[in-house]
């Protein structure tokens, strides 16, 4: 297979495909993290399907098939799509979501018309135009691969000048405007780009699929990263690599259109950020939750033996009688049970039963310290309202105040929650509880 794809490469037409399918795909994943990050995922989509009767509508007015005169009809209409959009939603009480079903729909509908009309004609089996629905890389050549070069080049170096203005007008467009930034302008000029993206994508991934090129290596990207630089440039790769791959693999399938397999490979790039990014992806989340869950089993373990000797000094502890406190799993139970015991915390005893020790009573008394300071804090919170305590994992009692403890203290002696025990099972007096924190 690499041999046969070697011998690919050593054709000139391929390599065109291969440099115009490579630039797309870096143009859109650029421009496409600034279309998620605005939640106009659809706009594209939009765009795509208005630009096809200006693709008709060109080769009518020419007679001839033009890449160029194709990109500036394309445009033209993809624009007039987007204001038709936007004038929907200003003018009327219809929602975006339903102003794009309407103007994708209709504008649609009239290159379908315009298409067949051009296929009826005497030179209209000739034209080609077919190829824009799906999408036909094989039949770009030279002249059309600078037009897309061009064009990509120029999408990138507007980004980058403008990087700063996008970003603002994408997160905060009331702040953009405090700033006094020409928001109309800036919106304006993203839009064109964005129509220009989609544009030069169409005899490539074809009008049904050119969404899919614009957002797939942007959701992609956003599973690696929270900066949106690094989030761009994430894209840009993520799409170049998919226009290349895509194309690459075209080569090697006899009868494989090159757009559809650029998007399978944008999918599977998508796919694998979904499941193993490292921070948001489902297989770091299950790590995490797995961590938490087994903390949590811990702690609760650890704090029901507690609550078990303040109530009885030097309870036996079996794995029924934590679990009838605390609904614990039987599995989760006994583990815990097993890494107390390596720690030092409990001691096994004859029968399967445990004993605390005093270093797990010191433990036991620390977390259920913690735990009640913070049930006391979120019961007053009104009253403690100047501490920010975040979650159960972020309080720590010893970072407070020697005003805030004295404060919860009081408040656990009076709903009568304060720990009552420390090694060898030695009642707290408030102020010595208060020093050792």
């Amino acid at each position: 297979m690499i041999e046969n794809v070697w011998i690919q490469l050593q054709h000139p037409n391929t390599q065109w495909v291969l440099a115009g399918t490579l630039l797309l795909g870096i143009a859109s994943g650029v421009l496409g993290s600034f279309v998620l990050l605005r939640k106009q995922s659809l706009i594209g989509d939009a765009m795509a399907h208005s630009a096809l009767p200006g693709v008709c509508i060109a080769f009518l007015l020419t007679g001839q098939k033009s890449l160029l005169f194709f990109l500036v009809g394309a445009a033209v209409f993809g624009l007039l799509g987007t204001w038709c959009i936007q004038q929907i939603t200003g003018h009327s009480k219809i929602k975006e979501d339903s102003a794009i079903g309407i103007v994708l729909s209709v504008f649609f509908g009239v290159g379908i018309m315009l298409l067949t009309y051009i296929q009826q004609l005497g030179s209209g089996n000739q034209s080609g135009l077919d190829s824009f629905l799906f999408g036909q890389a094989a039949s770009l050549v030279r002249q059309d691969i600078v037009i897309i070069a061009v064009i990509s080049a120029v999408l990138l170096l507007v980004c980058a000048v403008f990087f700063k203005e996008f970003k603002i007008i994408t997160f905060d467009m009331a702040f953009a405007k405090g700033l006094g930034m020409p928001v109309q302008f800036l919106n304006g000029l993203l839009v064109l780009l964005i129509v220009c993206a989609v544009v030069i994508g169409l005899q490539t991934v074809g009008v049904i699929m050119m969404a899919a090129m614009l957002i797939t290596p942007a959701v992609a990207a956003r599973y690696w990263t929270e900066n949106l630089r690094a989030m761009a440039v994430i894209a840009g790769l993520i799409g170049g690599i998919s226009g290349a791959s895509g194309t690459l693999l075209s080569t090697t399938m006899n009868g494989m259109a090159t757009g559809p397999l650029i998007i399978l490979t944008a999918t599977c790039v998508f796919l694998l950020s979904l499941l193993f990014a490292p921070r948001r992806g489902l297989a770091a989340k299950a790590v995490r939750l797995l961590k938490l869950r087994r903390k949590t089993g811990y702690e609760q373990v650890l704090l029901t033996i507690y609550e078990l000797n303040e109530k009885t000094k030097e309870a036996d502890i079996t794995e029924g009688i934590v679990r009838k406190k605390r609904p614990i799993g039987s599995a989760l139970c006994k583990r815990s049970l097993r890494m107390l015991e390596k720690e030092g915390y409990i001691l096994r005893s004859e029968h399967d039963t445990w004993k605390v020790t005093r270093s797990g009573l010191e433990k036991g008394y620390r977390l259920a310290l913690a735990y009640r300071m913070y049930e006391i804090y979120l019961m007053h919170e009104m009253e403690l309202s100047s501490v920010d305590a975040g979650g159960i994992d972020d309080f720590k009692p010893d970072r407070l105040s020697d005003e805030m403890k004295e404060r919860l203290v009081s408040l656990l002696k009076l709903h009568g929650r304060m720990p009552a025990l420390r090694p060898h099972h030695r009642e707290i007096e408030k102020g010595q509880m208060i020093n050792e924190l």
